[in-house]
């Protein structure tokens, strides 16, 4: 898959992790945090942290650490769970151990379509969540657990509600207006 990334001077920069041309849209997204150096001709050995490892690719830009530092990947290989990464003009293990503990950065421009349905957690988070003519608050954190995402809703002044990122609960998500409509069944408000 061919990805176009965009030129750096375009984004917002003065802001961490935000910036994006889109509201409530951050400029770049986390794809991975670099550990120790491996090897001796630079490599350093990163964990993962996407569900599209296969946009880490040979001759494309990530961006490193607070100060979103282009890089451009030399070459990538897999050794069990982590990503061995080696990017051009670091070529031996003293160069490389300068960007051990960096963040590892992908824009958020030109990301794979999810399926209809789908979403991406940077395009839930700050939606106003809303039960009929309720407002609920705004979505401000995604837990991740192991049978499905939960919702964190807060709103001044009240209880934040946990809401399971399920079709019976989750009816509807309008990004375009910035809202999800929800169902609470029984016992999500105690």
């Amino acid at each position: 898959m061919s990805l176009t990334l965009p030129d750096p001077d375009m984004l917002d920069q003065n802001t961490d992790k935000a910036g994006s041309l889109a509201k409530n849209e951050p400029a770049y997204l986390l794809i991975g945090r670099l550990q120790k150096t491996h090897g001796i001709q630079g490599e350093l050995a990163m964990r993962v942290d996407t569900d599209f490892p296969e946009r880490i690719r040979t001759g494309k830009s990530v961006y490193l650490g607070e100060d979103k530092r282009e890089m451009v990947v030399a070459s990538t290989r897999w050794k069990g769970n982590l990503l061995l990464i080696r990017f051009s003009g670091i070529t031996n293990p003293e160069d490389a151990s300068k960007l051990t503990n960096l963040e590892v950065f992908k824009t958020t421009r030109n990301l794979p379509k999810l399926p209809e349905g789908k979403y991406y957690h940077h395009q839930l988070l700050g939606l106003q969540v809303w039960e009929a003519e309720e407002h609920l608050g705004e979505l401000v954190e995604i837990m991740e657990t192991g049978a499905n995402d939960v919702y964190v809703v807060q709103k001044e002044g009240a209880k934040e509600l946990l809401i399971p990122a399920i079709p019976d609960v989750v009816r509807e998500i309008d990004l375009e207006n910035g809202q999800m409509n929800v169902i609470l069944i029984e016992g999500l408000r105690d």
